[in-house]
């Protein structure tokens, strides 16, 4: 008394073409609104941040060396006092600009009181 089933398939119906289409696009769409969106923008800011250090600025680079800058050079670098005399030639993409935001936004802080 064992009967065994056998599910055939049905033909879908038509149309499933477009529906895939439709969720490859919005799948696409939603990659770039919160991924390549937001990168650009970022990378923008932080090259519009770059351009805009001049010397006297108190920067945070990267590794975390806390400075002036005391020169911009021509050749993409920049001249950072770290200590009383203490100068060291850094490239400028190493500046972190979250680290200085957050640096200079405690010396305004501190300057209000």
């Amino acid at each position: 008394m064992n009967q065994i089933f056998f599910l055939q398939a049905t033909p879908s119906a038509g149309g499933g073409g477009y529906f895939q289409l439709i969720f490859l696009g919005g799948m696409i769409l939603v990659f770039w609104l919160f991924f390549i969106r937001p990168q650009a923008k970022r990378a923008k800011n932080q090259k519009k941040f770059i351009e805009d250090l001049q010397p006297g600025s108190r920067i945070v680079t990267i590794a975390g060396i806390h400075g002036k800058i005391t020169a911009v050079n021509p050749d993409g670098t920049l001249s950072i006092d770290v200590s009383h005399g203490m100068n060291i030639k850094i490239e400028k993409s190493a500046i972190s600009m979250d680290w200085t935001a957050a640096l200079n936004k405690d010396a305004a802080a501190a300057d209000k009181k």
